[in-house]
C-alpha cells in the first residue's frame, strides 16, 4: 500500500494494492494491521454507504463532541472530496485538502477527527463508502457552508444539489469557538485526537 502525505498533518491519501487480470480486481479496502503500519490506529465503529448523481455535494460536515475520523472512497464513480481543518488552535486552521476519489484511481482519503469532510459528486452517480471511528450523534452534528468565502474551495460545479441543512449552512467565522473541535498540542497527530 502507498501512503500519500498531504500539507495538512495527519490527512493522508492511501492508494491500496490492486491485483488484475482479464477477470477483473481484487484489493483489500481496509486491513488493521496495514493502516496500523501507516500510523492509523483508530478503531472503527461504523460503516457508511451513499449513493449521490451528478451535481450533489454533501457537505462540509463535522461533530463536535463524538468527533468522526474518516477513512472514505469510491466504489462506483467519481467524487472531488475535500477535508478542512477547523480545530480551534491548529497551525493550520481553515485550511483545505481536496483529492479526486474514483472507482478508477481506487484512492482512499483519511480524515482525521476535528475535519470537516464534504464531496462533490463529478460522475454520473457515485457510490460513497466510509468507515467511521465514533457514532453518528445527531445532536452533535454541524455543517460549514460548502462556499465559505474564507475557504475558497474551488468546487467543480457552481451550483450543487444540497440538502436543506447544508444550503443554510454557516461559514467557520460564524461558529461560537467552543463549538468547534480544539487542537491538542500536546498530541498534534489528528489521527489519534
Amino acid at each position: 500500500m502507498n501512503v500519500l502525505r498531504t500539507r495538512l498533518p495527519g490527512v493522508l491519501i492511501f492508494e491500496p494494492q490492486v491485483f488484475g487480470d482479464d477477470r477483473g480486481f481484487f484489493m483489500e479496502t481496509f486491513n488493521a494491521q496495514r493502516y496500523a503500519a501507516a500510523g492509523l490506529e483508530l478503531p472503527f465503529v461504523q460503516d457508511n454507504l451513499s449513493r449521490s448523481r451528478r451535481g450533489v455535494l454533501r457537505g462540509l460536515h463535522f461533530q463536535n463532541p463524538d468527533a468522526q475520523g474518516k477513512l472514505v472512497y469510491v466504489l462506483e464513480g467519481e467524487v472531488f472530496d475535500v477535508a478542512v481543518d477547523i480545530r480551534v488552535g491548529s497551525p493550520t486552521y481553515g485550511q483545505w485538502e481536496a483529492v479526486v476519489l474514483s472507482d478508477a484511481n481506487r484512492r482512499q482519503l483519511w480524515v482525521p477527527p476535528g475535519f470537516a469532510h464534504g464531496f462533490c459528486v463529478t460522475s454520473e452517480s457515485a457510490l460513497f463508502a466510509y468507515k467511521c471511528t465514533a457514532l453518528y450523534n445527531p445532536a452533535a452534528e454541524a455543517s460549514v457552508a460548502w462556499n465559505d468565502p474564507a475557504l475558497a474551495i474551488p468546487w467543480p460545479v457552481e451550483a450543487p444539489e444540497l440538502s436543506a441543512r447544508d444550503a443554510v449552512a454557516p461559514c467557520l467565522a460564524e461558529f461560537a469557538r467552543e463549538r468547534l473541535p480544539r487542537y491538542d498540542a500536546e498530541d498534534p497527530s489528528p489521527s489519534r485526537s
